[in-house]
């Protein structure tokens, strides 16, 4: 197996086992705005679905300026090592669903594959669902095991496995 196959294997089992992301957004004022969010992987789309609520910043945030960022990483342990552990940094377009479109009723079936617990917060009104499409990607595997990813290369890992 080569070694871009394995960090494509450990990449893709990162984004599939993690549930929760940095979410980076731009505040009206330029600032950076970061936030945490659950998220699920739309193979059949290769993107990430997150379902956000009006009231949170980062809403408005992504409504002003789609571009975003999100860290997907494992988790640091008591004692542990932190500057090798495996992460992920995307970079992505936010497209916000209208909501009772069939996209949006899309993105709700693969959010609740994944959190079937947030049934009752989908039918919420004020929240939307937002499928976010990866552009790029940095991958750090372990210490000094990085690489940089195109949104091809990202986009094939978020899609069906082989």
């Amino acid at each position: 197996m080569s070694t871009e196959h394995r960090l494509t294997c450990a990449l893709r089992e990162l984004i599939n086992r993690h549930r929760t992301a940095a979410l980076g957004t731009l505040n009206p004022d330029g600032s950076p705005f970061v936030s945490l969010v659950p998220y699920a992987v739309d193979p059949a789309h290769r993107c990430l679905v997150i379902h956000i609520s009006g009231l949170a910043a980062h809403t408005g945030n992504l409504e002003r300026e789609p571009r975003v960022s999100l860290l997907v990483s494992e988790c640091a342990t008591a004692d542990g090592p932190v500057h090798a552990l495996p992460r992920v940094s995307l970079e992505a377009t936010a497209g916000l669903m209208l909501p009772d479109t069939a996209e949006a009723l899309a993105c709700r079936a693969v959010y609740l594959q994944r959190f079937p617990e947030a049934t009752p917060m989908t039918a919420l009104g004020d929240f939307r669902f937002v499928r976010l499409h990866v552009q790029g990607a940095r991958q750090v595997a372990g210490f000094g095991v990085a690489r940089s990813l195109d949104g091809d290369e990202i986009r094939r890992a978020l899609g069906p496995a082989p």
